[in-house]
């Protein structure tokens, strides 16, 4: 069981890294064809795991490509200390994300943090040469992610953890959200929870969440978002 009781499942582009990966290796090394993807996605036709696999499959790079493109991409700078912070309190971290695996390790590596255990979708070379494909191995039934973040929620309860916390910023965390005690929020995800009633603080990176974690973590964050949240409008 968790020293400190809470777990924290933490999601990545967008949230520790500064920009969307895989929407910068399209940009930059996609084919026609996955902006049509995108549309799709964002018009609920398809899930972010259908979007995301036809996406992968149109990228034409090499390795040394990819390693170079992920070599510019950078993390929030309080993040290793917001990590370094949790462990000296007992409190795991997961990142969860709906992003590649690949290029999580490979960015957390370049900050000593590619030990952090990740559930995230598998990307592998593919044939012809410099293309890629997507396979997703925390999926679950009935979830059109590549990643169910709520399934990660449930396998934190499982290994112990009384209570979660999610830190993230976007549509993947948003059923995710509603199934943990308390919520670190940014850009979307502020109005979702603020919309469905969650309990949240909003952040603009970890130098806010690095502030905060004691007072989740001694219950004092948790009690004030319950009187804000009761407290009646002005009239």
């Amino acid at each position: 069981m968790p020293v400190s009781g809470w777990t924290i499942l933490c999601d990545f582009d967008g949230t520790i890294a500064v920009e969307d990966v895989i929407d910068s290796l399209l940009d930059r090394y996609g084919r026609p064809g996955w902006e049509t993807l995108e549309r799709d996605w964002r018009a609920g036709r398809i899930g972010s795991r259908e979007c995301m696999s036809g996406q992968v499959a149109l990228l034409e790079m090499s390795r040394e490509e990819l390693d170079e493109h992920l070599a510019g991409l950078w993390i929030d700078h309080a993040f290793p200390g917001f990590v370094a912070r949790a462990r000296e309190l007992g409190v795991p971290i997961r990142v969860v994300s709906d992003g590649l695996d690949y290029a999580i390790h490979r960015i957390l590596g370049r900050y000593g943090l590619d030990d952090l255990p990740l559930a995230a979708n598998h990307l592998s070379p593919a044939a012809p040469p410099q293309r890629w494909q997507l396979t997703s191995p925390y999926q679950a039934d009935g979830c059109r992610s590549g990643t169910c973040k709520c399934a990660c929620a449930a396998q934190a309860r499982r290994d112990g953890a009384r209570k979660t916390l999610l830190i993230g910023d976007g549509a993947s965390d948003f059923c995710a959200a509603d199934r943990v005690d308390f919520v670190f929020a940014k850009h979307r995800l502020i109005e979702h929870c603020r919309a469905a009633g969650i309990p949240y603080v909003p952040i603009t990176g970890f130098e806010d969440a690095l502030e905060m974690l004691p007072a989740l973590l001694d219950g004092s964050l948790a009690g004030h978002h319950a009187a804000h949240a009761a407290a009646p409008s002005a009239p």
